[in-house]
């Protein structure tokens, strides 16, 4: 298969990936007149790739922001000194994403994708966490599998967590 084809075939398989995990997402966050941003670390941009590639997008998706340095969450996002794989500083992600952007939901993750341990956490540890006008929500969960595993079920997770929010199962 030429080099072309395959990119166009995973160009297709990407874009038909993100309309079927932001299905019904657009309905949900227009009942509501909101718009998304998220913060994304371990994840590099991929739950904001996926977003946008979305129906509709460009009615409810305000935008990213991209710290995977430490130093961008401290200076950009504010948030304190010290570890980053942590609820404290994804829920900071979270809530100056929203700020930042003119978001009224804000969807941030930071954790290990592996293959090492780092800050004392094992490989597939991610935090969440989901700002929205009803509150806050964070969650941390461990996921199996090489980084590039750990990437796809953390951005996905992050998509469920917006659909959650937009339904009214979380604040």
């Amino acid at each position: 298969m030429a080099k072309n084809e395959t990119m166009r075939r995973s160009v297709d398989e990407n874009a038909e990936a993100a309309e079927h995990l932001a299905s019904g997402l657009a309905d949900g966050l227009a009942a509501h007149g909101w718009t998304v941003a998220t913060a994304e670390s371990l994840t590099g941009g991929t739950i904001a790739s996926v977003l946008s590639a979305a129906p509709e997008a460009s009615t409810w998706f305000r935008g990213s922001i991209v710290a995977y340095s430490p130093e961008v969450k401290f200076g950009l996002l504010g948030v304190p000194r010290g570890p980053v794989v942590t609820e404290t500083c994804a829920t900071r992600m979270a809530s100056r994403t929203a700020e930042l952007l003119g978001a009224e939901v804000s969807v941030a993750v930071t954790g290990v994708g592996g293959p090492e341990p780092d800050e004392g956490q094992p490989p597939g540890s991610v935090w969440f966490a989901v700002v929205s006008p009803a509150g806050t929500h964070t969650e941390k969960v461990t996921f199996e599998g090489d980084p590039p595993a750990v990437l796809a079920a953390t951005s996905e997770h992050a998509i469920t967590l917006l659909h959650r929010v937009a339904r009214g199962e979380l604040p």
